[in-house]
């Protein structure tokens, strides 16, 4: 039983304090609410990057800046962990004791007590120690979207949409904000040790960040992935949809490739879907999607747009899908989907929310991924919500606009420059 369970049953004789119910959870503060600790990093405010300063930064490596930057890492990523405790610690009883909500505050709290402890890193010994304790931490975090996203879904009921939606948006851009951070130290510490890149890419990279991002190629990537993995009854490959791209296609920018292409799989993975839903029983060809980018002078637009027939009259407005309310969205307490989320949350490998996830998911026979609803039909519902996350992520937007009867545009924009700072202060 967490500490957490077991505060709830003495709620009403101690109803702030924490109680020890087990072994395994003593490190997790005895008072809830009163900790100097964490009053003194959440007193903090974070130091948000850009794309620019973090490209720039780790260009030129050498071990006195491969040192500053872990010691940032481990300075930074407390202070952004104490954020998120106090904002849990905000939430009603009834919700933050909630099952899913419950085990994420577990999980942050040990996380904030490890990096607190953690000594200055002075050489490149500790550093390669501190990349090391860094990948472990981000697998012990794998399950936090699952759980947190059941947690909020049950407790719906006990929140207003607004309030929730503004809690899920600050965790989660955090959660990213903090994995981006150890990931870009970790890849910067093993391309200057002379390891291989965690990634294969032809295009020019700095740590996570590919400074010459082709955005025709990453669609076409995205589509080429995709062309074959919708079954028909019987499991026998359909008929490909068509993506054709158009516009601007030589574009290129600097962004993190994981985060776009996420966004352009899920879109165009929701428009295929829509597309053969509508045209099931026709033989006429099927309606290809358009995928259109656009090169501003401060952004880059894709419009990927299809002929699916629309949202469907599933929400009261598009932007609602990508809500954790079921005030919003009703589908957010389908027995299905919070019986997917459990099984995911329960999954040791957890819900990284990537491209590669998937593909790795589809490989699978058998697929325990696919029961937790990550596989190729997925029903945990987040797909939406976290392309929203990622593209607002450093000052981007995804807007839905749906013409019922006819088909759905989605319009992404993303920051050319790389001068706006994570959207990390609330």
């Amino acid at each position: 039983m967490s500490r957490l369970s077991c505060a709830s049953t003495l709620a009403r004789k101690q109803p702030y304090t924490f109680i020890k119910c087990s072994r395994r959870n003593e490190s997790t503060a005895l008072h809830f609410y009163q900790n100097k600790q964490l009053e003194l990093y959440a007193s903090k405010e974070p130091k948000p990057m850009t794309l620019r300063q973090l490209v720039f930064f780790g260009r030129s490596m050498d071990e006195d800046r491969l040192v500053k930057s872990a010691n940032y890492v481990r300075t930074e990523l407390p202070v952004r962990i104490a954020h998120r405790l106090r904002d849990l610690q905000k939430l009603p009883y009834i919700v933050v004791t909630q099952e899913g909500v419950a085990k994420v505050y577990e999980l942050y709290w040990s996380a904030f007590e490890k990096f607190r402890k953690y000594p200055p890193i002075t050489n490149l010994q500790e550093n390669e120690a501190f990349c090391e304790f860094l990948v472990k931490l981000l697998d012990e975090h794998a399950t936090v979207i699952p759980n947190l996203s059941l947690g909020m879904s049950l407790s719906s009921p006990n929140l207003a949409p607004d309030e929730l939606d503004t809690f899920m948006r600050r965790m989660l851009v955090s959660r990213i904000s903090r994995r981006v951070l150890a990931q870009h130290h970790i890849a910067l510490s093993q391309v200057f040790a002379g390891k291989h890149k965690p990634w294969d890419s032809s295009e020019p990279n700095v740590g996570i960040i590919t400074t010459g991002l082709n955005v025709k190629a990453s669609i076409e990537k995205c589509a080429r992935l995709l062309r074959y993995q919708s079954l028909d009854a019987e499991g026998n490959a359909d008929t490909p949809v068509e993506v054709i791209v158009e516009g601007d296609i030589g574009m290129r920018f600097s962004y993190i490739r994981e985060h776009l292409e996420y966004i352009v799989f899920e879109l165009l993975k929701n428009s295929i879907r829509a597309t053969r839903l509508k045209q099931v029983g026709s033989e006429a060809p099927l309606t290809p999607i358009r995928a259109t980018i656009a090169a501003g002078d401060n952004a880059v637009g894709i419009r990927i747009s299809d002929q699916g027939g629309g949202l469907r009259n599933q929400v009261q407005h598009p932007s609602d899908l990508f809500s954790f309310s079921h005030i919003r969205n009703s589908t957010r307490m389908e027995h299905s989907r919070l019986g997917s989320l459990r099984t995911a949350s329960s999954y040791r490998k957890g819900v990284w929310a990537t491209v590669d996830e998937q593909l790795e998911n589809w490989k699978r026979s058998p697929d325990p991924e696919k029961e937790a609803g990550v596989g190729k039909h997925s029903s945990m519902g987040i797909g939406l919500p976290m392309s929203n996350i990622f593209a607002t992520y450093f000052g981007g937007s995804l807007e839905l606009v749906s013409l019922d009867g006819y088909g759905t545009d989605a319009y992404v924009r993303l920051p050319k420059l790389g001068t706006n700072l994570e959207a990390v202060n609330f």
